[in-house]
């Protein structure tokens, strides 16, 4: 109840596990996640609960082929709908861009199933810490009583600043796995550039070609620097595939050089991890 006497509405903030928030956030904001999971031959793991990312990544040096992704199961999203519904009044459920895995249609499929609790689902159109993002901010929202129909609101307008890049040290897993276009992949290796990648329209395109590391990673901060030197207060994260000593080295330049910024330190896990290798590094931020 708040104050006049009115029964808050209790919202229920689900996500899947490619928003690679930390353990501790996802329970100190009360965010329910549901694991894709990554496949080994005929072994498979869920990701974030039977596989961490260190162990993905060192897993993955003594294979000759790629690893498989799979999204949840339809009947997983249903049963913790059903499990909230005991609690919760709505879920709103956030999950990785449409474009690149048929886990929000899973999502939507399930919220149609289930009857004692309203379900509203929401394309990211992105992954990572950065479709983390609007969990953590739906999850604030929904703490103080918000309707699902404010933070849908509120999310739609993140969508509006939010953006995230990345670079990979080899693009072949994006090219096998089917989530970049083989001429692309193809213009990649004979030149060894190392692209900037980034969403749009729901899948991953290049964004600019450029020839080194080091390069790439100027590049993405400068695009970084034309938003933060504005002086806003704004979220920022760091996203690495098994590199922490070099993302808390960024992490403490950038804390430095903004202090209109909070910046936080995620991971590509398994099912990223499989597409985009160990060593790429993301960068991703939207104006608070």
């Amino acid at each position: 109840m708040d104050k006049e006497g009115i029964k808050l509405m209790k919202t229920a903030i689900v996500t899947d596990s490619t928003a690679y928030i930390p353990e501790q956030i996802r329970e100190k904001y009360d965010i329910h996640m549901i694991p894709l999971s990554v496949n080994f031959g005929n072994e498979s793991y869920q990701e974030e609960i039977e596989i961490t990312s260190e162990q993905f990544f060192e897993k993955m040096r003594g294979q000759q082929q790629l690893p498989t992704t799979s999204q949840p199961p339809v009947g997983k999203f249903v049963e913790l709908f059903e499990t909230l519904s005991n609690e919760y009044d709505a879920v709103i459920s956030i999950h990785l861009s449409s474009g690149i895995s048929g886990t929000y249609n899973g999502a939507a499929t399930a919220g149609d199933m289930v009857e004692n609790i309203d379900v509203y689902t929401y394309d990211s159109e992105i992954s990572c810490m950065v479709q983390g993002f609007y969990a953590l901010e739906a999850a604030e929202m929904a703490h103080k009583g918000a309707n699902p129909k404010d933070i849908l609101a509120r999310m739609d307008e993140m969508k509006k600043t939010i953006k995230a890049y990345f670079m990979v040290d080899d693009l072949s897993n994006l090219q096998k796995g089917g989530r970049l276009s083989g001429a692309q992949a193809l213009i990649g290796s004979l030149l060894q550039v190392k692209p900037i990648l980034h969403f749009e329209d729901k899948v991953i395109v290049p964004f600019e070609k450029v020839r080194t590391r080091k390069k790439a990673l100027n590049r993405v901060f400068e695009l970084l620097d034309e938003v933060a030197s504005q002086n806003e207060p704004m979220r920022v994260v760091l996203i690495h595939a098994n590199r922490s000593e070099e993302a808390e080295k960024m992490q403490q330049e950038l804390s430095t050089k903004y202090p209109n910024i909070e910046c936080m330190i995620s991971y590509f896990g398994p099912v990223i991890g499989t597409h985009l290798g160990e060593g790429a590094i993301g960068v991703g931020w939207y104006k608070k």
